[in-house]
Formats: structure tokens, sequence, C-alpha cells
């Protein structure tokens, strides 16, 4: 943890504070809000780097289960167990509430054009968010020509193929093995 003079406690109100706000704006789910989880850890707390960040990630996407997973590996990284328990909580609760509750009203509006309207103006919200953090990603991965090839490399894969993206995992684990 490099959270300076903080205490455990103090860290950890952070860690809340901080996912709860992220998660009310996971509009595409937790993969949308990937560039402020890293402005959050990296450039407001500095509690890890750019690349620390992208690894994480990329642990987290390997894995089985929701890209929320990340999360967990953020808490984790910054304050041990209880670190991943709050972040956890903090990224899920508050969304699932407020996604409990448009549904509740969903329901109640179905058919209503308003809705149809707000729903179709919350796609492009979510793309640019997903796009947004594309971005964040690559930039973090930059840290040579080599980093960049490869980057740019397993983006057109994952873009043009129908072959899983687990390929360009295990691509970037040989070559990642190979140079070091």
């Amino acid at each position: 943890m490099n959270a300076g003079d903080e205490t455990m406690g103090g860290v950890l109100w952070q860690l809340a504070i901080g996912f709860m706000s992220i998660s009310l704006i996971a509009v595409g789910g937790g993969i949308a809000v990937v560039p402020e989880m890293n402005r959050l850890v990296v450039d407001v707390h500095g509690w890890m780097s750019d690349a620390r960040f992208a690894q994480l990630f990329a642990l987290a996407q390997a894995a089985p289960g929701p890209n929320v997973l990340v999360v967990g590996l953020i808490g984790w990284q910054v304050a041990g167990l209880a670190g991943m328990l709050v972040a956890t909580a903090a990224m899920t609760v508050p969304s699932g509430l407020l996604a409990y509750g448009f549904c509740r009203m969903r329901t109640r509006l179905a058919g209503s054009r308003g809705l149809r309207l707000v729903e179709k103006g919350l796609v492009p919200v979510a793309v640019g968010l997903i796009l947004a953090s594309g971005i964040i990603l690559g930039q973090a991965a930059a840290s040579g020509w080599l980093a960049v090839a490869l980057t740019l490399g397993s983006t057109l894969f994952v873009w043009r193929s129908d072959r899983s993206p687990l390929w360009v995992l295990a691509a970037g684990g040989v070559a990642g093995a190979l140079l070091l």
C-alpha cells in the first residue's frame, strides 16, 4: 500500500467513497468506468502505477466472472482483504440498488415513449465510456514500441477475429515472459 501516513480506516473510507461514486455512473457495466477507476487509484490517491493498474485489469479479465473483479483486486492491492471487501461492496451495492429501482420503474413505464428515448440515449453514453476505457488501458500498456505494437495487434485480432480473446492473453503472457 502506498497510502503514506493515512490510517487503514482512512484508506478503507476512501475506497468506499470512491467506488460508491464510480458505481453510480457505471452505465454499460464496470468496464465502462475503468478510466475513472484508473484516475481514482493512480492519479488521485497514488496507490499504484498505471502499469500495475493495467496488470490487475488484465488479471481480472483472464479470470472467469464479471468485469467488476478488477475492483476486488484493486482493493486487495491497496488494503488487503478488508480493502477487497470494501471496494467490492462499494462498487456493487449502490449500483445494484439503483438497478433494482430502475427495473421497478421500467416495469411501470413499459412501452412509454419517454422510456424508449432514455434507453436509446444511454447507448452512446455506454459506448463512449467503454471506448474511453480502451484508450486509458492502451495508454497504460504503451511503455515502448513493442508494447504499442502488441496492443494494436491485440486490438485488431479481437476486433476482426472470431477467435477467443484468451488467445490474446496467452500471447501477451508469452511475450511478457520472453521479455523479462
